[in-house]
């Protein structure tokens, strides 16, 4: 007669499986989390090319990012960063976050005739599922349980922050910083050269999809290392400490063609964040009692709702709770690592409110880039994320057997339902006008300004003209990114009269060849009375002219 098997224990994390079986699991994970990014984002997946958010300024704005990347890239490469918009500026890339992960995940799609738009909306939900997939594989590995690694995935990709911020697409791409954390804990743990490689790989990676996640895993790092001195302080300091600087010496290097441009920008322009400016987009302790889901936010977190919604979620503050309350967080060097790097971010959301934001200001160069210091409630909630895993796992050991199963089942389906707010609102859009395309044909030196041209308070709305931009990639006068250079407004200034003579001579001034014109545009009807101003093209909704010499 067989023994019988014996039962499954969740009392101790399971013997690791063989490497195929851990790949069956790890694919099977990220089926699920690209499905939860679908669901958490839907209708979005039903018509990508239909859908969009470009009702919002920034979502064009790094539509046309990723599509003038790809262009570049493989055009120009060495002058990736002097973008066609704010003509005759340099390094106009460098005012907005030059996206290259979100970038080259797009290439594909773009290479192949896809408009930035379905591009835009593709890399969305993967940024969203590969964030999930990566944490749930690192706090798997920590935890050596799949349900608290799916906890965790949840937490990290789908919360208060995530899904009110997808008109900011970087904030969605935290796949490489789970990671990061998870090399630097090999590294502090066993000191070799190959894990220094591979920190310096995926900090370089989080910091190619937005300058901020630049700076948040820099400090993520930072302060993870130093809440764990016993791993690198006193006769360990010989082993760690040339690997930390070798990891260090490969990001700088790897990053400095990337930076060098905003270096360019700010001796050019003045390219710089203000204390003050970082005061105005602080957050308060009410952010973090605003809640994106459908359920809190309908029954009692709209009255809190005054700037980010950085809300972490009653199962997940419970979980953070019990990861406290078991000791995990303080006995555990990674759980210990989190909670640092949690309530660092925590504090650095008030940005200038407190004094120690203002002492690392001065003292951290890196923060001159940072406008929306509320964000830094990012690294607050990816913390909370990964301690809420090491929670759930706390749990799980307790309760053992099927309850534990129940546990983790119910933990994860509560997360994501706090979080749910779908079905999300879309603007349909209509595809770029056609008459766009014929811009392609006026010539290698033509230079293009578009009207109404819109100043400082509204020139958002010269998105539509840079998305059109995509299809003839000629340089424009107008422009939109997170800074305006003072040319800006001098073009402000001269041409708020257009047409007139002296708005006429100062664009030939500038060089421009050809004028997009909008139909409501208010100075259209007297655009008959200049002869130099010749019909080139036109549709129902847009005409271009030609100014002739």
């Amino acid at each position: 007669m067989s023994a019988a098997r014996p039962r499954a224990s969740f009392d101790l994390p399971p013997a690791q499986p063989r490497w195929r079986s851990r790949a069956a699991v790890g694919g099977a994970t990220l089926v699920l989390f690209l499905a939860l990014a679908a669901a958490h984002t839907w209708p979005l997946a039903t018509a990508p090319g239909r859908l969009s958010r470009n009702d919002n300024g920034d979502t064009v704005l790094h539509e046309w990012i990723m599509a003038w990347v790809v262009h570049q890239a493989a055009t120009d490469p060495a002058h990736l960063f002097d973008a066609n918009i704010f003509y005759p500026e340099r390094h106009t890339l460098a005012y907005s976050d030059p996206l290259i992960v979100e970038a080259a995940m797009a290439a594909p799609l773009l290479g192949a005739g896809a408009s930035p738009v379905v591009a835009y909306n593709v890399v969305l939900m993967l940024g969203l599922a590969l964030s999930g997939w990566t944490t749930c594989l690192v706090v798997q590995r920590w935890t050596g349980r799949w349900l608290p690694g799916i906890l965790s995935g949840s937490l990290m990709a789908f919360n208060a922050f995530t899904l009110t911020v997808l008109p900011q697409i970087q904030f969605l791409h935290l796949e490489f910083l789970p990671l990061a954390l998870l090399a630097l804990d090999r590294l502090l743990q066993a000191p070799k050269a190959r894990h220094a490689v591979l920190l310096a790989v995926w900090y370089v990676l989080e910091a190619l999809t937005g300058n901020y996640l630049l700076v948040f895993t820099a400090i993520a790092l930072i302060v993870g290392t130093a809440v764990r001195p016993g791993d690198w302080l006193g006769s360990r300091f010989r082993a760690v400490a040339p690997r930390a600087l070798l990891a260090g010496g490969l990001a700088v290097a790897a990053l400095a063609p990337f930076l060098y441009p905003y270096l360019e920008a700010h001796w050019e322009v003045g390219l710089v964040r203000t204390l003050e400016g970082a005061a105005t987009y602080s957050a308060s302790l009410t952010d973090y009692l605003v809640a994106a889901g459908t359920w809190h936010f309908n029954h009692w977190s709209y009255v809190f709702l005054k700037g980010s919604a950085l809300f972490p979620g009653i199962a997940a503050m419970i979980l953070v709770v019990a990861s406290l309350l078991s000791r995990v967080a303080w006995r555990d060097r990674r759980a210990r690592m989190l909670l640092g790097i949690g309530v660092v971010g925590f504090v650095l959301s008030f940005g200038p409110k407190v004094v120690v934001y203002r002492w690392l200001y001065y003292a951290f160069p890196l923060l001159a880039g940072i406008r929306a210091v509320d964000r830094f409630g990012e690294l607050a909630l990816a913390a909370v994320a990964v301690l809420a895993g090491f929670g759930l796992a706390a749990l799980m050991r307790r309760w053992r057997g099927r309850a534990a199963l129940v546990l983790g089942l119910i933990s994860v389906a509560a997360v994501n339902a706090e979080a749910w707010r779908a079905p999300l609102a879309y603007t349909p859009f209509d595809g770029i006008p056609g008459i766009y395309h014929s811009l392609a044909n006026a010539g290698a030196n033509a230079i293009i300004v578009g009207f109404p041209f819109h100043g400082p308070a509204g020139n958002f709305q010269n998105t539509p003209l840079m998305l059109g931009s995509t299809r003839f990639w000629r340089p424009l006068v107008n422009g939109y990114s997170g800074f305006n250079p003072p040319s800006f407004y001098e073009h402000v200034e001269h041409l708020q009269k257009f047409p007139d003579r002296a708005s006429i001579d100062y664009l030939r001034q500038l060089g421009v060849t050809h004028i997009v014109v909008r139909w409501n545009f208010k100075g259209l009807p007297a655009m008959a009375a200049f002869p130099e101003l010749r019909l080139w093209d036109a549709d129902e909704a847009i005409r271009i002219y030609k100014l002739e010499r």
